[in-house]
């Protein structure tokens, strides 16, 4: 008897290259004596989620998926459920989404890897889908992979290349106490920290020296897990680090990214450090960080670089001053994408080596948008400047995708370059998120792009972030009004 085909199949939801990777994980899972698998997918926040398998059923659950609850795709940063999920659509006016009905998570078994921080321990990204095989629409994953395809309908692909700042402190006490646990609208208690260096010496020797055994602790386990790391550097501020990482297309970019950040907040935490890739932690003295992105795009039909100009004294071919015009016309409304906390909006300031307004620049790392590379240059490419490194890399990539693309659509002009960038005119970022919100909103190409019921739904669970923030009452109204008044 004919056994019934599984959900991959009956769904058709493999490429080849994925039901040859499946053939291969099942043989490695036995031959590499694998005990537990973990499957996990990128929320709308860039988070991992998901559940961890034993061996025999990871085997049947990678090729009929894993039941996850919907309720994980309604949660803000608090992990308060932003939907009225048990009314009918749930919220959603989508059937799937109402009661807290399950939704399962398919593996994409290109992405296997081994934890090199665990015993026996495997590792699948997956994708979203409803019980009918329909991809749910809020799986930033898939929404990467649309913005992808429409790119490559005009003979592109898009390559990243990932520079990451972020800060690393020694905990000196986890708060663990019931006290301080919290809950979904109230997290729990930070972990008190003391920091690893007193920075300020950037680049120095020195100081790399003493953070050194946390940044080899990373390396290692890092390139353990095949991502194309490029350098280890101790950035500005204390405890500040920056890793770069080699160019890659779109989605084994974001993949990295979001395993990157998963993996250094749980290797370091194994050893008594605290990882966090929050822009602005309140402590004294520490500073912002960015991420910035390297972008550029390549031809299909021969893998060139499709920005580098023809001429001497251009900085960009045609085909990148219109991209490049695409992402000004637009920043406004993707600076909800890239940078998507309340916290992020703290580091746009004039002559910080942050942007404050919508400006490209040659070889400038005050303009939102730095231009490199030239004539002959293969790595031609623009560096926007403006992302935090908590944003999620999925809708960081298809804003500049979608946007850039416009831009190409349009035939834009991106003006000239901006060689005072704290002094020359120009459109203002957003200051708030709210405000980026409300950009976000009124994009027809974002909202086009993305599809507007997903613009909707971002900026319902990120206003339900900012509803909390305005209700709390601050350290600074405290000492501002509590005596004056």
């Amino acid at each position: 008897m004919k056994a019934a085909p599984t959900f991959v199949e009956k769904h058709g939801l493999w490429t080849d290259a994925q039901r040859s990777a499946a053939t291969h994980v099942i043989h490695e899972l036995q031959a590499q004596g694998i005990e537990v698998v973990r499957f996990s997918f990128p929320d709308q926040h860039g988070v991992l989620r998901g559940k961890t398998l034993t061996v025999d059923e990871a085997s049947r659950a990678i090729y009929e998926g894993v039941a996850l609850t919907s309720t994980l795709l309604a949660k803000d940063t608090s992990h308060k459920t932003a939907f009225p999920v048990f009314t009918k659509g749930g919220g959603f006016d989508m059937p799937e989404m109402q009661g807290a009905a399950d939704f399962l998570i398919v593996a994409d078994p290109t992405t296997f890897r081994l934890l090199p921080w665990l015993e026996k321990t495997g590792w699948l990204l997956c994708d979203a889908y409803f019980g009918t095989g329909k991809p749910v629409p809020f799986a930033t994953r898939a929404l990467l992979a649309n913005a992808v395809k429409k790119l490559a309908g005009t003979g592109h692909e898009f390559v990243a290349g990932l520079e990451v700042e972020f800060h690393v402190f020694k905990v000196t006490d986890p708060r663990m106490q019931p006290s301080d646990v919290g809950q979904p609208g109230l997290p729990g208690v930070p972990p008190e920290v003391e920091l690893l260096s007193q920075g300020y010496q950037y680049l120095t020797e020195v100081r790399y020296d003493l953070i050194e055994p946390v940044a080899e602790l990373l390396r290692k386990h890092i390139q353990a897990l095949d991502l194309p790391l490029r350098s280890l550097e101790v950035e500005y501020g204390p405890s500040q680090f920056e890793f770069t990482f080699g160019v890659q297309g779109a989605m084994a970019a974001a993949d990295a990214m979001i395993l990157f950040r998963s993996a250094a907040k749980q290797v370091l935490r194994r050893h008594g450090y605290h990882c966090t890739f929050m822009c602005r932690p309140r402590i004294p003295n520490v500073m912002s960080s960015g991420w910035h992105l390297h972008q550029s795009l390549k031809s299909i039909s021969d893998g060139a670089n499709a920005f580098i100009p023809a001429k001497a004294g251009e900085q960009l071919s045609e085909t990148g001053r219109h991209y490049l015009g695409g992402l000004l016309a637009h920043a406004r409304g993707a600076s909800a994408l890239s940078t998507p906390t309340i916290n992020g909006y703290k580091r746009y300031r004039p002559n910080s080596l942050a942007p404050d307004r919508v400006l490209w620049g040659r070889d400038n790392r005050g303009v939102m948008l730095r231009v490199l590379g030239g004539p002959g240059d293969p790595a031609t490419r623009i560096e926007n400047r403006v992302g935090e490194p908590a944003a999620n890399p999925y809708l960081y990539f298809a804003s500049q995708i979608y946007t850039g693309l416009d831009g190409m659509a349009k035939k834009l002009d991106p003006g000239p370059s901006a060689d005072a960038p704290y002094d020359t005119k120009a459109e203002a970022l957003p200051s708030t998120l709210v405000e980026a919100l409300a950009a976000l909103r009124a994009d027809a190409c974002l909202k086009e792009g993305l599809g507007s019921a997903f613009v909707d739904y971002y900026c319902r669970i990120k206003e339900s972030e900012i509803a909390r923030f305005n209700a709390e009452v601050s350290e600074w109204e405290h000492r501002e009004y509590f005596e004056m008044f």
